[in-house]
């Protein structure tokens, strides 16, 4: 679907997910890892690894913010320290490397911090060889999945899909370069991308919900669903 105007095509992030599986499908019972971009990445991740019988697991990625603006950003640091940055936009406002890297060790503590939470000691994800589904709840700039790709790349996996249910046709062109596939249920055309707009249902998912979704999910591998009602369906 592309769109020139936002469309509430999704009831929520569970929704976007069964929605996006359906598209995925050719993975299904194959060597594949699903990794979800947390936070708003994890639910649609736990529906599409249920539906393809995939391993989950996240990888942890931030955007780094404009010094004094934090809703911009700059670019992007992933949970093994690989950064991107948008060239354009730092030529631009003229940060110099020290501000960067000042800006980007805060983003790396908060990462670090996140891990923690979510993952405990646990080790990155094993993707050598393996297919590995990178998702989100949608792609605006692309920056932040842009910085997971490079991460996952460094780890030898035999190919790297994007898969998000939305995406802005600016974000897509830039993350098609550094995935070998990308896989979208909407592409908006529009002149100011939001993401929520795509969703009937929109909010910040915290980190109780995350731990939460993780949870249920191995709940599911027990064959238990903890899912609310609304989100069987």
């Amino acid at each position: 679907m592309h769109s020139t105007r936002a469309q509430a095509i999704f009831d929520n992030r569970g929704d976007a997910g069964r929605q996006l599986a359906e598209k995925l499908g050719e993975y299904n019972n194959q060597p594949v890892v699903v990794l979800a971009i947390p936070n708003g990445g994890v639910p649609v991740a736990l529906e599409v690894a249920s539906a393809l019988k995939t391993d989950l697991d996240l990888i942890i990625c931030r955007k780094i913010p404009l010094p004094l603006t934090p809703e911009g950003g700059f670019g992007a640091c992933a949970d093994d320290g690989t950064i991107v940055l948008n060239e354009e936009i730092v030529k631009r406002i003229g940060l110099s490397r020290q501000q960067i890297e000042y800006e980007a060790s805060k983003v790396r503590a908060e990462i670090k911090q996140r891990s923690i939470l979510y993952l405990g000691d646990r080790p990155l994800a094993a993707v050598s060889g393996k297919t590995v589904i990178l998702i989100d709840d949608g792609l605006a700039s692309g920056i932040t999945m842009m910085a997971a790709a490079g991460s996952v790349r460094r780890r030898r996996p035999r190919e790297i899909v994007v898969a998000v249910p939305c995406a802005s046709a600016i974000a897509l062109k830039q993350v098609e370069r550094v995935a070998d596939k990308v896989v979208t249920c909407a592409v908006g055309f529009m002149p100011r991308f939001a993401v929520a707009d795509f969703y009937r249902y929109w909010h910040d998912v915290s980190h109780d919900e995350v731990i939460q979704y993780l949870k249920q999910w191995r709940m599911r591998q027990l064959g238990l669903d903890l899912r609310p009602p609304q989100d069987r369906e």
